[in-house]
């Protein structure tokens, strides 16, 4: 596990100088790989990795190029031998996602990581990135409740009854209307907090996008409207998304023609299901 500075030579003093890169995964993809888990009836794991910062910041500049050994060429197809056991690995900076066909490969691949970084093996999986795994006889459920508690608690919302939608049927959010918050970085976060809750609340994905078109200048009604939505996560903090043996895949979209008061743009909604499953 290292830190990656990509191609520093052509990084900008006042832009992206300062950037570094860790290996991570997209939520889409543990989405998919918790539903071929609970499809194969496999076992998944977690592990976090002690030393991810191995070292102190560095005061050389390091610079890395793929070798030519490990290119690829494009131009054939690539094959991998024929094995009887298969294994995934989801890495995100030093939190560690094993699920596969073999335990015993799993565990020689667990003592094997050991040794190169020193792991903490935590198990089967149930806590991974705010995202909390429930498993049934019939499935797997993934909720962010306990990241819900502590947003609910944050902004003060236990004080205040809930409502039973997540956005307010007779508000209609213009860019221009309302008084500019002194402190937008206040809109900013809660915002981009309440866009982590949609990895298993599809239910305020819309709610969200209308939230975030007003990032670059918030006013105090779209900080109504986004405490609207948080005394409507109040009313159940625990759902989730429950993912079934489901293996067919499927997807739909909508739009919503002339949407933006301001703009007049369209909003285009899309889900990709496998199974019963919301993936994307």
């Amino acid at each position: 596990m290292i830190n990656r500075v990509i191609t520093r030579y052509s990084q900008q003093a006042e832009v992206d100088y300062t950037e570094t890169f860790f290996p991570i995964v997209k939520m889409t993809t543990i989405r998919v790989l918790v539903t071929v888990v609970v499809k194969k009836g496999w076992d998944i794991f977690q592990l976090d990795v002690n030393n991810a910062f191995l070292h102190g910041d560095l005061y050389e500049d390091v610079y890395m190029e793929v070798l030519p050994s490990l290119l690829i060429d494009q131009s054939g197809p690539h094959k991998m031998k024929t094995s009887s056991s298969t294994i995934f690995v989801a890495v995100y900076v030093d939190d560690v996602i094993i699920t596969g066909t073999d335990l015993v490969e799993i565990a020689n691949l667990k003592t094997f990581l050991d040794k190169q970084f020193r792991i903490k093996d935590l198990g089967r999986l149930h806590y991974f990135l705010g995202l909390e795994v429930l498993y049934k006889p019939d499935g797997v459920i993934i909720s962010q409740r306990k990241f819900t508690l502590d947003l609910l608690k944050e902004y003060g919302c236990f004080a205040y009854n809930n409502f039973s939608s997540p956005l307010d049927p007779t508000l209609k959010l213009k860019a221009d209307e309302g008084t500019l918050l002194p402190d937008p970085t206040y809109y900013k976060k809660l915002v981009g907090k309440l866009n982590f809750l949609t990895n298993t609340r599809l239910d305020i994905a819309y709610n969200v996008q209308l939230l975030s078109q007003f990032i670059q200048a918030p006013r105090d009604t779209h900080l109504t409207a986004a405490f609207y939505l948080l005394r409507y996560l109040k009313k159940d903090p625990t759902l989730g998304i429950f993912f079934s043996n489901g293996c067919s895949i499927s997807a739909c979209y909508d739009s919503e023609w002339a949407a933006c008061p301001d703009s007049r743009r369209s909003v285009i909604g899309y889900i990709i299901l496998v199974g019963d499953n919301p993936i994307s």
